[in-house]
C-alpha cells in the first residue's frame, strides 16, 4: 500500500472517541508527495529544456542555420556575448537578441 493511500485510508476510517490519533506527519505526506510529483513533472524538464537552450546558444558559430522566436530562418554572420548577426537575404543582415534564436538546424 502506497503512503498515498495509507493515509486516504487513515482520514477516511472514523476515528472513536479514545482512539488514538494518526501520527502528525501523515497529515503532511499528501503535501510532500504532490511536491515531489510537481518537482519531477513540472520544474526538472523546464530546468533541463533552459540547459540545453543555453548549452546550444554557447555553441553558436557562423554558418549556422538558425530560427529566431519570430519565426525569421536566417543564416549566423557573426556572434556576441549578447547578440547574433544573421543574414536573412543577399546583403541583408539584422542583429537579433542571442535569446531569440530558438532552434539551430542542422545540415540534412
Amino acid at each position: 500500500m502506497s503512503i498515498l493511500a495509507a493515509g486516504i485510508v487513515a482520514f477516511a476510517t472514523p476515528t472513536q472517541p479514545g482512539a488514538a490519533q494518526p501520527p502528525a506527519w501523515m497529515q503532511f505526506a499528501p503535501i510532500v508527495l504532490m511536491g515531489v510529483v510537481f518537482y519531477f513533472l513540472l520544474l526538472r524538464p523546464m530546468q533541463k529544456r533552459q540547459k540545453d537552450h543555453a548549452r546550444m546558444l554557447e555553441t553558436l558559430k557562423p554558418g549556422d542555420r538558425v530560427v529566431c522566436a519570430g519565426g525569421l530562418h536566417a543564416t549566423v554572420v557573426g556572434v556576441t556575448d549578447a547578440t547574433v548577426q544573421v543574414k536573412i537575404a543577399d546583403q541583408i543582415r539584422v542583429d537579433v537578441e542571442k535569446s531569440s534564436v530558438t532552434t539551430v538546424k542542422r545540415a540534412e
